[in-house]
C-alpha cells in the first residue's frame, strides 16, 4: 500500500483578505468544520537543527477536544509534501499524553493555539487560520497516495491561488513567519511546570 502524503501550501492573509476569503468560501465552498486546536511541538528542542533543516516533527495536539499523537516526516516550508502518522486517543487523555511524553524525555515544547474555519473547495481542503491576537494565514491541502501525484497537486494549488489573488509563502518567508510567531504569539511549555489539568486551566480544550 502506498503511504499517504499530505501536500500543503500556505500563505499569509491580512485582516481584510481573511474576511473577503471567508465570505467567498462560505458562498462558493462547502463548510467542513470549525477547529480549535492546541499544538505542542517538541521538535524545536530535540536537536541542534534549525527550523529550516528539520525533517521530523514530534507533536501532540488536541483538536475540538480530541487528542492526537502526530509524527510528520520529510522537509517542510511554504510548499511541502510530508508523510503524516496520526494516532487519536480518547477525549480527556491529553494531560496523560503530555505526562507520558515528559517521562520519556520530551520535556520542552512550543505551544501554539489556533482557530480554523475549514472548507472543501474544488477538491481541496481550504483552511483559514487565526493566530489569536496576532495574524491570519491560509492552508490548502490534499492527501495523495504516491509521489507521482505531488507535483500535479502543487501546480493545481498554485493555479487556484492565482485565480483567487492569493500569495503563497516561499520557504524563507514561511520560516520567517514561524520565527515571528515563536517570538510574538506562541508559548513555551516546560515539563517541570506540569501539574494536573495544566492545559485545561490555561486553555479551553
Amino acid at each position: 500500500m502506498l503511504a499517504e502524503i499530505e501536500v500543503e501550501l500556505r500563505g499569509r492573509l491580512t485582516t481584510n483578505q481573511y474576511e473577503i476569503l471567508l465570505t467567498f468560501l462560505q458562498e462558493q465552498g462547502t463548510f467542513k468544520e470549525h477547529k480549535h486546536r492546541l499544538l505542542l511541538d517538541y521538535s524545536t528542542f530535540l536537536s541542534g537543527e534549525g527550523v529550516a533543516e528539520r525533517k521530523q516533527d514530534i507533536r501532540l495536539r488536541i483538536t475540538n477536544g480530541v487528542p492526537e499523537i502526530i509524527t510528520k516526516l520529510g522537509g517542510w516550508g511554504g510548499d511541502e509534501h510530508r508523510r503524516e502518522i496520526s494516532i487519536k486517543t480518547e477525549p480527556g487523555s491529553f494531560d496523560r499524553l503530555v505526562e507520558t511524553y515528559g517521562i520519556l524525555g520530551y520535556t520542552k515544547a512550543v505551544v501554539a493555539e489556533r482557530f480554523t474555519e475549514a472548507f472543501d473547495y474544488k477538491g481541496f481542503e481550504f483552511a483559514l487560520v487565526t493566530v489569536p491576537g496576532h495574524s491570519f494565514y491560509f492552508e490548502i491541502e490534499k492527501m495523495v497516495h504516491g509521489s507521482e501525484d505531488v507535483a500535479l497537486v502543487k501546480e493545481e494549488i498554485r493555479v487556484l491561488c492565482i485565480q483567487l489573488n492569493l500569495t503563497l509563502f516561499n520557504d524563507q518567508g514561511f520560516f520567517d513567519y514561524i520565527a515571528e510567531l515563536n517570538r510574538e504569539a506562541n508559548k513555551t511549555f516546560n515539563f517541570v511546570d506540569f501539574e494536573p489539568e495544566y492545559f485545561t486551566k490555561r486553555y479551553t480544550i
